[in-house]
This record gives structure tokens, sequence and C-alpha cells, in this order.
């Protein structure tokens, strides 16, 4: 499995790979502000995405006749932005269930305290009967 660093880096290029899709004339200083990252690290993603050959840098004339540069995923781009969206959502729903896991305990928690219950007190499991065959004895005399 990736370590944390390369896991944070693939997300950043895959933000980066999705927003350039969706906004190919957008600049560097828009990329760091939308997706929350340094000026220096969106411009360092996107050579690291040019030197993959994954994003192509076209010039156009802006509005204000300043030259701007417009960010265009190459086949391989796309290609990638797929694998990476795949990769993104498989670990986000891991993300999610382990969340959601942590919610409903956290919820027992909390319905436990409102009653009283002290937190070591009660078990934190969703299930909180006894097994089978424990808990209080019948009257089966048994073999």
């Amino acid at each position: 499995m990736p370590n944390r660093q390369a896991l944070l880096q693939e997300d950043t290029h895959y933000r980066v790979l999705r927003l350039l899709h969706d906004q190919p004339d957008v600049s560097q200083r828009q990329i760091a502000g939308k997706l929350g990252i340094s000026l220096g690290a969106a411009h360092y993603c996107l050579i690291a995405l040019i030197d993959r050959g994954l994003v192509k840098v076209g010039n156009f004339s802006s509005s204000r006749n300043k030259l701007g540069y417009a960010y265009l995923l190459t086949p391989a781009g796309i290609r990638e932005k797929a694998d990476l969206t795949s990769s993104f959502l498989q670990r986000k729903l891991v993300e999610y269930e382990s969340l959601q896991r942590e919610i409903g305990l956290l919820q027992r928690e909390v319905n436990l305290q409102r009653q009283g219950v002290q937190p070591g007190d009660a078990p934190l499991s969703p299930n909180p009967s006894p097994a089978r065959g424990e808990g209080s004895k019948t009257s089966d005399p048994g073999p």
C-alpha cells in the first residue's frame, strides 16, 4: 500500500486533473485557491503532470490583451484521470464506511450518557446483548 505522502500526492494530481478537465483556462493561482494548496504546490503539480505527458499547455489571448494559458488533458491524461477517479473513489468509500462505524459508536456513547450510564459501564459494540449460551442460567437440568 502506498504511504500517506504518495496518497496525498495522488489525490492532489486527481483533483488538479479534474479541475483542468472542467476549466482548462484556469490559472495556477486559481488552482491553488480552489484546491486549498499553495501556489508553489499548484505549480509543482502542473509541471509534474506536464512532464508525465498528462497535460499540455496552450497559449491564448484573454479579453484583457494578456497572454493566458490553457491546460489541456492529453489522451494519456484522460486515462490517468479515470484511473485516479477509481482509486480515489475506493479510498473515499473505505473512509466513509469507517466514519459510519465511528459515528454509530459515538451515537451509542452519547445515548448511554444521556441515560446516566457511564462510558465504562456498558459495552460500546453495536449489539450489547450477551452471546448465545451466556447470560442468565435457565432451569434446564441438562444431562
